[in-house]
């Protein structure tokens, strides 16, 4: 591997969050195992999606509400990279900014966590009139359209502040993603991992995407030790799909991709808000061409009704 002879301190970007900062410390770790004479530090950084807690995130309407302040560090050089979930960052990037890499998949499905009350239950036993937390449209309408006789109630705050809402009795259940818990070592509250028929995950969920300068070719040299093709092959499809339909992480659009022998599987997956109307298609096709088949299932999608639902949610979303 080529870098330069007089090795440049790296600077990582980073949200304040417990999650954020284990996923930075664990990029920069790597980075160090792999470049020991190089140094990498941290700048941590709040984003809107952090301050803003009190206005369900639908309503904010920012689709940069988790990187648009890691972006300027990087866009005015006070930064290199940026560590995000994959989730967070849009599909559209900055002119100057790109997904640098992408790194293995942690487990991408969404999980059940439930007062203690209800150790005993899964999604399909709780009872009729259950409290449930979730700040996602995504899983908001697919949960919606299997158990419409749940109650659902917005959740903000980091996973800790979630999980106290949720013993402290404001809820009887949360929705949480796998990979978070799992990366901040709490993977005992999960109660359940949700089957992909009941709710396929996000775009990106699991993967962490490192955002960096397009003209910078020595960091994206580094960062091609944390690459992980297959991941990467699927999230781009994801991505693809997600980007054709003009969808931001607000809005409920789930996704679920597998690569058998190169062949990339995508089911994808919108929406009505109230979950009554739900359009599901799946594509498959060699895995080089990954956002081909992207752009093939929104295509898709679109013609079986995918379109209005996302018309119809984006209004609703401006009227509130």
């Amino acid at each position: 591997m080529t870098v330069s002879t007089s090795p440049r301190t790296i600077r990582i970007g980073s949200r304040k969050s417990q999650l954020a900062l284990v996923q930075t410390y664990w990029v920069q770790q790597e980075l160090q195992k792999h470049f020991p004479d190089r140094t990498f530090e941290v700048e941590t950084m709040s984003t809107q999606g952090d301050i803003i807690l009190d206005v369900a995130l639908a309503k904010i309407g920012d689709k940069g509400l988790f990187t648009k302040e890691l972006e300027v560090g990087m866009l005015e050089k006070r930064t290199d990279l940026a560590v995000h979930s994959l989730k967070d960052l849009p599909t559209n990037l900055p002119k100057g900014l790109m997904l640098g890499c992408v790194t293995k998949r942690v487990d991408p499905a969404d999980a059940l966590v439930v007062h203690e009350k209800h150790k005993d239950k899964q999604l399909d036993t709780l009872p009729e009139g259950a409290v449930i937390g979730t700040s996602s449209l995504r899983r908001l309408a697919q949960l919606r359209h299997h158990f419409p006789h749940f109650v659902f109630k917005d959740v903000r705050g980091n996973v800790n502040t979630r999980l106290a809402k949720l013993d402290s009795g404001e809820y009887d259940a949360i929705i949480l993603a796998v990979a978070g818990l799992q990366r901040l070592d709490m993977g005992d509250r999960i109660h359940q991992t949700i089957p992909p028929e009941i709710s396929l995950h996000a775009v990106g969920q699991g993967a962490l995407g490192i955002e960096c300068r397009t003209n910078d070719p020595e960091i994206l040299e580094i960062l091609k030790v944390l690459e992980d093709a297959e991941t990467r092959d699927r999230c781009f499809a994801e991505r693809a799909f997600l980007r054709e339909l003009e969808g931001g992480c607000q809005v409920p659009i789930g996704v679920n991709t597998s690569i058998e022998e190169n062949i990339l599987t995508l089911t994808g997956i919108v929406s009505s808000l109230d979950g009554q109307r739900l359009v599901k298609d799946s594509v498959s096709g060699p895995a080089e061409t990954a956002e081909q088949l992207g752009k093939i299932l929104a295509d898709r999608l679109r013609d079986e009704g995918a379109g209005e639902i996302l018309a119809e949610i984006l209004a609703e979303i401006d009227r509130s």
